[in-house]
């Protein structure tokens, strides 16, 4: 697992899958375009939700959470990385959100 900038994040979005792991009220704030929505405390019932064979960039509201999930991920054989700062980086930076 990796901590990846906000920047590499929007990089890699069309070869990597977006996790977003913030509980639903945070979500309603606005997401990452295509992302994937699973609360972190849902994500071992909805792992089958995830291709192994594509690599994850887990997001929550400021890179705690999202850290777990990618160490928790990388675990059980998926690719996964963090992305620092969360959604407060990325809407601090003007990034697209939905």
């Amino acid at each position: 697992m990796a901590e990846i900038t906000i920047t590499e994040t929007e990089q890699r979005r069309s070869t990597a899958r977006i996790l977003d792991v913030r509980e639903d009220f945070e979500v309603a704030e606005g997401m990452i375009p295509g992302a994937l929505h699973i609360p972190m405390g849902q994500l071992q019932a909805r792992l089958g939700e995830l291709d192994p064979a594509v690599p994850v960039i887990a997001v929550c509201r400021s890179g705690n959470r999202s850290a777990a999930v990618a160490e928790a991920l990388t675990g059980v054989g998926y690719k996964a990385d963090t992305m620092a700062g969360g959604m407060t980086a990325w809407t601090r930076a003007g990034l697209p959100t939905i």
